[in-house]
């Protein structure tokens, strides 16, 4: 894992805000990444990829997330699609796709909607069959990577059920219409994917006939996990740049800024430990795996976004240009507090699970 920290560290350089303010990550960067298996590390060695556990695909991605947030959200768009296609593919179409996405070809996975972003029922998008081959129509909004991706790996109703299709983006049909002046993650290609009467062969299928929540958690899970550790790659990058400005005086006698630098340092120890064990239980297959994510991707994002914004205060007009790192991680952070379930409903899932640990009901 440290070697390909330090290739991702030379690849970025000192890069990042020159992307973000261009609003776009060169192609030849992400291939690069891509054939090096990257950009989903955990895929199993079996269909090509490095077979990382969680915990040493957080590390990496965290690393990712102090240099450019950006990539990272492309990271975690590819890593959704590849473990979706890895929970709900036959052996066959995971060896297919999975080879293909660990070999420098691009993937991102759709699943929320303009209306549906929090309801997995309210889903429109609808896949169905018509001979050897299914037909797609719907829409998915804000799909991170979709700019970049050669495949789109999206879910929608099948029957009575749900299914996910994995769809070239060139397909007839397609129409990728990337996001204007995205808040946060600017060079991620946050796009709307327009799926027109797109017809593909049944193998491009995976999954049918699985429920809904089933098909939405196989990817919103890893896309939580990934944001969490992402957010504690936005702290780490925070800390640094405040540890080492010069205030005028030392940290010792300067109260205040002492003050906030310990709180990041606080921030970036709790975080870092919740992701830990999110990942232990995920590598373990612990039934705590679920809520530990939920946990630890609700305390990063608002502790990343709270830990921000104190590092753009603390630098003052030194932290305001566009491209500088606290100012890109402050839009960033807050941007993690809205996608992959909204900090508030992770907060109704965390009491939920509280109540139903209690056997009771909230009144």
């Amino acid at each position: 894992m440290r070697e390909a920290a330090a290739l991702l560290t030379k690849l970025v350089g000192d890069r990042a805000g020159d992307w973000e303010r261009e609003g776009v990550l060169p192609l030849e960067l992400l291939r690069k990444l891509g054939a090096h298996g990257l950009l989903c590390a955990q895929v199993p060695s079996a269909h090509g990829g490095r077979g990382w556990t969680s915990r040493d695909n957080g590390a990496f991605t965290a690393h990712a997330g102090s240099l450019c947030g950006s990539l990272r959200s492309v990271m975690t768009s590819q890593g959704m699609a590849a473990w979706a296609i890895e929970r709900l593919g036959d052996a066959a179409q995971r060896d297919h796709y999975l080879r293909r996405l660990t070999c420098g070809e691009l993937a991102a996975a759709g699943f929320s909607e303009p209306q549906a972003g929090s309801d997995p029922a309210a889903m429109t998008t609808q896949i169905r069959p018509e001979g050897d081959s299914v037909v797609v129509d719907g829409r998915k909004a804000w799909v991170a990577a979709a700019h970049y991706a050669d495949l789109l790996v999206i879910g929608g109703k099948y029957g009575d059920g749900a299914a996910a299709v994995v769809v070239p983006s060139d397909a007839a049909g397609v129409r990728v219409e990337r996001v204007a002046d995205p808040p946060g993650c600017r060079a991620a290609g946050h796009a709307t994917v327009v799926l027109d009467s797109v017809r593909l062969p049944g193998d491009a299928m995976v999954g049918a006939g699985a429920t809904i929540p089933l098909l939405v958690s196989s990817s919103l899970a890893y896309g939580r996990m990934s944001m969490a550790w992402g957010c504690v790659g936005i702290l780490r990058a925070c800390l640094e740049v405040v540890t080492r400005h010069r205030f005028g005086r030392p940290l010792s006698r300067h109260q205040r800024v002492a003050g906030q630098v310990a709180d990041l340092v606080s921030a970036e120890g709790v975080a870092t430990r919740l992701c830990e064990y999110a990942s232990a239980c995920w590598d373990s297959g612990s039934p705590e795996m679920v809520i530990a994510t939920v946990l630890a991707k609700y305390e990063s994002a608002r502790r990343a976004a709270a830990g921000a914004e104190a590092a753009v205060r603390l630098l003052a007009e030194a932290g305001t240009p566009h491209e500088h790192i606290v100012a890109r991680a402050y839009r960033d952070a807050k941007l993690m507090e809205i996608i992959e379930d909204s900090n508030e409903m992770c907060l109704l899932v965390l009491a939920d699970h509280a109540v139903r640990l209690a056997g009771g009901e909230l009144r």
